[in-house]
Parts: C-alpha cells; structure tokens; sequence
C-alpha cells in the first residue's frame, strides 16, 4: 500500500473519530417511567397497585467520583401516571436517578425507608452502553398507602407469598 494510500485510511479514521466525539456532545435522551401506589404496602407492583397522576418526580445525576450533582431536573406525572424527562448531553461519568419528590394523594404519600427497598431507579444516560434508542425505561417507583387495602391478603395468596393461615 503505498503512502497516499495509508495517509488518506489515517485521515479517515481521525475524521471518523472527531465525528464521534461531536456526536456524543449532542446527545438528547428522555428518561420514561411510571410511578404507582402501593396499595399492599408490598414494594413492588401488583395487580391492585393504583398509577398515580401529578405526582413529582426528580432526575439527579451525580459524578461519580466527586459525588458533585452535575444535572438535575423535575417531573409531573401524567393521567396514567406516566413522565418523560427530556436530558441533553451525555452522563457516562454520572451516576443518574430517578426519585419521587411528593405525591398529591394524602392516602398513598409515604416514601419507604426500608433498608432493603430502592428509594430510587438508577438509569444509564451515554450513548456508550450498547442501547441504541434515545429513550430510557427506568424502573416503576411507588408510594405507599397508609393502610394496605383489604383485598391485599388474597393478592399475596395468589402469589404465594404469605402462608395461608396468616390472610383472613
């Protein structure tokens, strides 16, 4: 191969590379989720949990290494409980998650605290993680009810999660 050859192969590599470093500077992503009532107090979605509507949710992204927060931004959910939030650039030394803020419904406004219960839904935001879609699915998050709803006891029957002679 001669000189010109290999000349213009390195020109094209180093203009392939720049292009993708530009791209990545532009990058716009949405982060979509739901957020429910837990209506059994089970923290995770059953088949009564409730979605709930205006209801405020927050992305936060942190670095990683200095823990600093780098983005930042708030959510209502919709009708069907549903939010978007639109993010432009890209997070890949960012820690990026979604946590509820405050729930408009008094019967279903508790954010849990237990130690084993995520108090928020990590999400990866770059574009150099194999995810070819803009858009990202963050896991549901949900408020818990005051007082478990009555037909809580046949919910957890029906999956086998409480021994029998505990539901009534």
């Amino acid at each position: 191969m001669g000189k010109g050859a290999i000349l213009l192969v390195f020109s094209a590599v180093c203009l392939l590379a720049l292009a993708g470093t530009a791209a990545a500077a532009d990058q716009h992503f949405f982060v979509e989720g739901q957020v429910y009532c837990d209506t059994c107090r089970a923290q995770f979605v059953t088949r009564i949990s409730e979605n709930m509507p205006d209801v405020k949710v927050r992305l936060d992204c942190k670095n990683r290494t200095t823990n600093q927060l780098t983005f930042s931004e708030e959510a209502t959910t919709d009708k069907s409980g549903t939010y978007s939030i639109p993010v432009d650039g890209d997070h890949e030394d960012d820690i990026c998650e979604i946590v509820l803020v405050k729930s408009n419904n008094p019967e279903c406004s508790e954010i849990s605290k237990g130690i084993f219960h995520k108090r928020a839904a990590r999400i990866s935001l770059t574009s150099n993680n194999g995810i070819i879609t803009p858009t990202r699915a963050a896991n549901p998050l949900g408020f818990l009810r005051k007082t478990p709803l009555p037909e809580c006891g046949e919910v957890f029957k029906e999956l086998g999660i409480l021994p029998e002679e505990l539901i009534d």
